[in-house]
């Protein structure tokens, strides 16, 4: 199993807790553990790869605690919920993350990450031009992978094969 990096998941506890605190919410033990789950994971994910991941490690949290724990976790930047144009909700950590951005394969629902540092610069000339502060962004290519062999289009034709035959 991948641990969470020990620094950023000891800051994140940190900041959990202090959120907790201001909030006059509890501390309970399953926030804590569904807090360290998502930061030992370099994925984006959805409520049921998270609640299926918790069950299959034995902790013992109810779909329910996942689902307010997240809003609890989005709320204070300790993770960000992404909407990739289904109607699921992804999440991925976002303490200690750099800024990236997002291709979505149209075929088979990959999200693929990307750094470039001239959006960041169009992010600071923009602010500057328009008087603006800009706090963050988010932008989203939609395609298709042209790889000869890609592995997740041959997953997902796969699937689809699969699914089509039991119908």
């Amino acid at each position: 199993m991948p641990q969470a990096s020990k620094p950023n998941f000891e800051a994140a506890k940190k900041i959990l807790t202090a959120y907790l605190e201001n909030k006059g919410l509890r501390k309970t033990p399953e926030r804590f553990a569904i807090l360290e789950e998502i930061y030992t994971r370099e994925d984006h994910f959805d409520v049921d790869e998270l609640y299926i991941s918790m069950k299959n490690k034995r902790y013992r949290v109810s779909r329910a605690t996942v689902y307010n724990t997240l809003d609890v976790l989005v709320d204070c930047d300790l993770v960000t919920k992404h909407q990739f144009g289904k109607n699921l909700a992804q999440f991925e950590k976002s303490y200690g993350n750099k800024q990236h951005d997002h291709l979505i394969c149209t075929d088979c629902h990959k999200v693929m990450e990307f750094c470039d540092p001239r959006i960041q610069s169009i992010q600071n000339m923009v602010g500057e031009m328009l008087n603006f502060s800009v706090l963050h962004h988010s932008l989203i290519f939609y395609g298709n992978c042209t790889k000869e062999n890609c592995q997740n289009r041959k997953e997902h034709e796969e699937v689809a094969v699969g699914h089509e035959i039991r119908e």
